[in-house]
């Protein structure tokens, strides 16, 4: 062998160790993710993938330099809590929580490992953190609640049914603590549309047909359905009951109307999880959640089921599908 192929094998030889020792130093980090929506739900698919893709751009690739542990509670508050225990358990360097349900079962059982949260109401208000802009704990992440957002809703149900003088809210009082703030803005707004307001909580499909049957006996009835775990899984029921009573249908999210009710407006809640990879990232990085400030969300859109507005008979007027964002027809 030449000389200088012989010091050129001895130098490759001589990186070996270093290689391998490289390799073995980057530690498998691992996350957990609990979600309040079932596997099989297309929001909790899509929402999942976006945070995975998320993590990739930031490059945190699954089997490589990551491992994500998900558990699907379907909304089961029972679920919830052994879901969040076994994450927990698994000793994972950060956490992802998607609904108030799934932050608030984390919270009972861990104060060390970081938790950042999706899909949560009044974060302050429910005690996750000392505030918005100083969490001062171990849970971070991103809000959901815009009052005037909130009162928006009355205003776009009245340009499309302009006959509706009654309102129902729909929401479940489990999932869904926060409900007293939403409803204090919407009965505060009600008045200055000639509306009348009627809280309808829910815990069951059949208490969902009951509360809208009742409000079809009488004519200008609507319904507002509030966002939380329990409507979000029960909305076939609801869109279904709506529908067969001729009820105008306000969802909080896309996917409502995206399934049949008349319209929505709100954030994207896929989008929201893609968000949260950023601060996930961050804590796998070192960052501590008293870090990082709670986000609130900033981008609205307006969908539009065009197809249920001519079934219910309501002519959509055409300044309103000029503003939104997305028109099923």
């Amino acid at each position: 062998m030449k000389r200088r192929e012989f010091i050129g094998v001895l130098g490759g030889m001589a990186t070996w160790p270093l290689v391998a020792y490289a390799q073995q130093s980057e530690r498998l980090r691992r996350v957990g993710v609990l979600l309040g929506f079932a596997q099989n739900d297309t929001v909790a698919q899509a929402s999942m993938t976006a945070f995975s893709q998320a993590l990739g751009r930031l490059g945190w690739i699954e089997g490589q330099n990551i491992r994500i542990d998900y558990r699907f509670a379907g909304g089961d508050p029972a679920l919830i809590k052994t879901y969040a225990s076994e994450l927990v358990g698994l000793s994972p360097d950060a956490i992802l929580a998607s609904t108030l349900p799934a932050a608030a079962a984390l919270q009972q059982q861990t104060h060390t490992v970081p938790i950042v949260f999706v899909l949560v109401v009044d974060p302050v208000g429910q005690g996750f953190v000392q505030s918005l802009a100083r969490p001062g704990g171990n849970i971070t992440g991103f809000g959901a609640f815009d009052p005037p957002i909130i009162g928006k809703w009355l205003q776009l149900l009245k340009e499309i049914a302009p006959g509706v003088t009654r309102i129902a809210i729909l929401f479940n009082p489990d999932a869904a603590p926060y409900a007293p703030l939403f409803n204090r803005v919407l009965e505060a707004a009600a008045p200055s549309f000639g509306i009348t307001m009627t809280l309808a909580p829910v815990r069951s499909d059949a208490d969902i047909e009951e509360a809208i049957v009742t409000l079809a006996r009488e004519p200008g009835g609507a319904l507002i359905n509030l966002p939380d775990v329990f409507t979000a899984a029960h909305r076939d029921a609801t869109i279904a009951a709506a529908t067969r009573c001729g009820l105008p249908l306000m969802g909080p999210a896309e996917f409502f109307a995206r399934s049949g009710a008349l319209l929505s407006y709100w954030f994207d809640p896929v989008d929201m999880h893609a968000q949260a990879a950023s601060y996930i990232d961050r804590i796998l990085k070192g960052a501590s959640p008293t870090e990082l400030p709670i986000q609130q969300p900033t981008k609205f859109s307006l969908i539009i089921n065009l197809k249920t507005a001519k079934a219910l008979g309501l002519t959509v007027p055409p300044g309103m599908l000029d503003l939104a964002d997305e028109v099923i027809e």
